[in-house]
């Protein structure tokens, strides 16, 4: 008898980081949370990175960063797709 099994998948933690000196808020938005910019709100340090800690399970992600309002693309990212809006998302595979 073949046996199956239910458990969740693992999740790895991903360190999303964005420089921004200046900025007072940053967060990040994507398909692992609905697009929705005040889910994930990012943590500042002291030397002006902003730092977002996020588990993710394997897969594929599209994201942007939300400094102060402004949809912006990872300056880090090399992996991007265009999206509805003709600008671009950065993608992020999890495996």
């Amino acid at each position: 008898m073949a046996r199956t099994c239910c458990a969740k998948s693992a999740t790895k933690l991903v360190d999303f980081k964005f420089y921004a000196p200046k900025a007072k808020k940053v967060s990040i938005a994507g398909t692992f949370n609905n697009w929705d910019p005040k889910k994930d709100a990012a943590k500042k340090d002291l030397k002006g990175n902003w730092t977002a800690k996020i588990d993710l399970t394997p897969g594929r992600y599209e994201y942007k960063f939300v400094i102060d309002g402004v949809w912006s693309n990872d300056p880090s990212c090399t992996n991007c797709v265009t999206n509805n809006f003709g600008s671009q998302n950065c993608v992020i595979e999890i495996r």
